[in-house]
């Protein structure tokens, strides 16, 4: 028995080739630094990309070597990561990004720097093998309470967030890396994450809702591939949008247009794989109109891919899930690995003058001129340094355990062998405060209007310690006690961090 498709394909049910679409179409995650003999037998067999994360990731050199080893299993296979900058990085995990993320460029509102700042990314992925970034986030964060967004957005006005999500695809594609706006339709209005609920978002009227006017912004610089997001749209369909037809096809492709890669966030995320299990939201995903099934943030082995492919495969053989629909989406992983191609030729006969790999000159302005302060400037003795205290909440997902804050590596390369007393509720001020004794003390923060004992501790220190600086890494709005110097960085990467031991000791 075969078929064939409205692109072209001619498959013959039940045979090897309705198994290969099928892998085509997931891009899984895996541990260890290499390959493992799994993953290279499956990319052989066609499987159409891979998800590269913080526990895959030592060293450049390693790095290189790994994105050459997927590439020579299978040369159309795209190479993927999450590198937003800012707080979620996977390349920098061990020491928070070179580059300040969407919120502080938000700050700065300069998009000329935006640019440059995912060219410099852009810059780096490619020259360690990688193809598709998944960034920019493209959420517009109204809700100061989000615990999963936050400062991986550029800000809570959708005009400003379109005119850098712009920038931001712009720049990246420009050094040849695929680009995929997130989390469509849109996360930032929310007060749950997806990895473990589902969040409810109210679209409105698609034709004028402020949430998708940076998803436009996006498609109209080119982006690659934009990724769904596991929320609820009440009066649409009570599923996760990811698995919702009307979303995934209607607005996205007939709504807006768009014609490229459409990404599933991960399937193992509460959100679907809760409910439904991970195979089964596969299939509805793929009817839905996800073309590529992101698969492997805790799941990340052969049963795990091969429990999807089969249930890829039952699908079409019974009739449930058309041939057409899962051969449109293989087709459409191929057309984005061809534009990998032409992005990377392009980017390398205009090398001149754009950014060197690995180089971050626009990252360290942009964290600069980011930076807010209130209150005078109190300038650390460069040879004692101060007494960081980090005021500890849970880490988000997203960002992932292993991420330290920048600010702890900016402190230690300024002065070796210094690092933050991490204090995780009130009962750790004592020790604080006994070990800050004639240091100046820095206070770093993160949300305290979400972590209510943290806006109890620093005005214990304050109280105490009248010459604290407080340094606020996350989403604004609080203010410390009055009399308190506060800095503003948007963000924790190691960028920020730098900028705000340059400002306190330079």
């Amino acid at each position: 028995m075969s078929d064939v498709s409205e692109i072209g394909y001619a498959v013959d049910l039940g045979s090897a080739d309705l198994r290969r679409l099928a892998l085509a179409v997931i891009q899984p995650g895996f541990t260890g630094l290499t390959a493992p003999s799994w993953l290279l037998e499956r990319l052989a067999e066609g499987l159409g990309g891979v998800a590269l994360f913080a526990r895959n990731i030592e060293s450049p050199a390693q790095v290189a070597t790994l994105t050459a080893a997927i590439h020579a299993a299978n040369p159309a296979a795209l190479v993927a990561i999450d590198e937003e900058g800012g707080d979620v990085t996977r390349l920098e995990h061990a020491t928070g990004s070179s580059w300040p993320g969407n919120l502080a460029l938000g700050a700065v509102d300069d998009t000329a720097l935006t640019e440059a700042v995912a060219a410099e990314i852009g810059a780096a992925l490619a020259e360690l093998g990688i193809d598709l970034d998944y960034a920019p986030d493209a959420d517009v964060n109204v809700e100061a309470a989000n615990p999963v967004i936050g400062v991986r957005s550029f800000g809570a006005d959708p005009a400003l967030v379109a005119r850098h999500t712009g920038a931001w695809v712009a720049g990246l594609q420009a050094a040849g890396v695929l680009a995929c706006a997130k989390h469509f339709p849109g996360h930032g209005d929310t007060g749950v994450d997806s990895h473990h609920d589902l969040p409810e978002v109210d679209l409105g009227d698609p034709e004028t809702s402020p949430w998708l006017v940076p998803f436009r912004a996006a498609l109209a610089a080119g982006a690659a591939s934009v990724m769904s997001a596991h929320v609820r749209v009440p009066g649409i369909d009570p599923r996760p949008a990811t698995l919702v037809p009307a979303i995934m096809t209607g607005l996205l492709r007939d709504g807006l247009g768009f014609t490229g890669l459409a990404l599933s966030d991960g399937l193992e995320m509460g959100a679907v794989a809760g409910p439904l299990g991970v195979a089964e939201g596969a299939v509805q995903a793929v009817l839905a109109g996800v073309d590529a099934l992101c698969i492997g943030g805790g799941l990340a082995d052969a049963e795990t891919v091969d429990t999807v492919v089969a249930a890829l495969v039952g699908a079409v053989e019974s009739g449930r899930l058309p041939l057409e629909r899962l051969a449109e989406a293989g087709e459409r992983v191929a057309a984005a690995a061809r534009l990998r191609d032409e992005l990377r030729l392009a980017a390398t006969a205009a090398r001149t003058g754009r950014p060197v790999p690995g180089a971050a000159p626009a990252g360290r302005t942009a964290a600069a001129r980011a930076l807010r302060v209130r209150g005078s400037v109190p300038v650390v003795a460069t040879t004692t340094g101060p007494c960081v205290l980090e005021l500890v909440a849970p880490s988000n997902i997203a960002v992932g355990d292993d991420t330290p804050s920048g600010l702890t590596t900016a402190v230690a390369r300024r002065w070796p062998g210094l690092a933050p007393l991490r204090i995780t509720d009130a009962a750790g001020v004592r020790a604080g405060l006994a070990a800050a004794a004639g240091r100046p003390v820095w206070v770093v923060v993160r949300d305290p209007h979400r972590h209510q004992w943290m806006g109890s501790v620093v005005q214990q220190i304050v109280r105490a310690r009248p010459d604290t600086v407080v340094i606020d890494t996350g989403w604004p709005g609080w203010s410390p006690p009055q009399g308190a110097t506060h800095v503003v960085t948007y963000g924790a990467s190691w960028a920020s961090g730098e900028a705000v031991v340059d400002l306190l000791a330079p």
